[in-house]
């Protein structure tokens, strides 16, 4: 993961994910969160589909959940995250199958370890939304990639999961769970839920609106070719239950994005 910093604040190298570390590691734990599991890894590994000796390189890491999926497929297994706390953590847990480096996902060129055109795949595993601005971090993960290299961004579905700006409504005499969509277009920078206990543990997410995506990988020199919607599977009970299942099967969690370097 990167800072989540303001706009007026880019130039800064601090990340708010240190004193987050210990709260992330008792909701996500070293294999990832459910979602991680169930959605998330087997999306980005289908789309990624990691040969033999091939170097992956995972930016925005945390914990380093997706590493030992990485190595099962015999590629080499490389994660870079700006929280020297969350380093530690994905070394403890995953060392013995990848390399873990400390880093700016905006300046790759600067983590020792990490050389030009060197990696055949990158990915951004519900990392990205987490960093800014992002013009820097599709021009640094190029930088790292080779030519014809597999770029995959997992990130929550901005068209649908705007933080704060989104939620689901009910309609009673169609008996119809619906999705609301208040803002959209407006880049935003949301503050979220702050560590409990300690103030200093707050964290921000970058909304974008799906064209910024597009855009910034063919201004990156990148070229899209494959797309995925996810959407998550609930387990409801009660009167509404068949109307929110319905709901999550047509209202998709995640989107996937794959793009190759020109």
């Amino acid at each position: 993961m990167t800072e989540r910093q303001s706009p007026s604040r880019r130039s800064t190298v601090r990340t708010s994910w240190d004193p987050l570390a210990e709260w992330y590691d008792g909701w996500s734990g070293k294999d990832g969160s459910l979602h991680h599991r169930k959605l998330a890894i087997p999306t980005t590994l289908e789309l990624l589909d990691p040969q033999m000796n091939e170097r992956i390189l995972d930016i925005g890491a945390g914990l380093g959940a997706l590493a030992p999926h990485v190595a099962a497929r015999l590629a080499q297994y490389v994660g870079v995250d700006v929280s020297v706390r969350m380093v530690q953590k994905a070394r403890k847990y995953h060392g013995h199958v990848g390399t873990f480096l400390q880093g700016d996902a905006r300046h790759l060129h600067r983590v020792p370890g990490i050389q030009s055109a060197s990696f055949e795949g990158a990915v951004f595993l519900l990392s990205i939304q987490d960093m800014n601005p992002l013009a820097d971090v599709l021009r640094s993960a190029a930088w790292a990639l080779r030519g014809g290299g597999r770029l995959i961004i997992l990130m929550i579905h901005p068209c649908f999961r705007v933080p704060r700006q989104s939620g689901w409504g009910w309609q009673e005499e169609r008996a119809l769970q619906y999705r609301r969509v208040d803002r959209y277009l407006t880049p935003l920078a949301v503050p979220l839920k702050e560590y409990p206990g300690k103030a200093q543990g707050s964290s921000r997410s970058f909304h974008r609106p799906l064209h910024e995506y597009v855009n910034g990988l063919a201004d990156s020199g990148f070229v899209l070719d494959r797309m995925k919607e996810i959407t998550s599977s609930l387990a409801a009970s009660g009167a509404k239950s068949k109307a929110e299942a319905r709901a999550h099967q047509e209202i998709p969690l995640f989107l996937a994005l794959r793009a190759r370097k020109l």
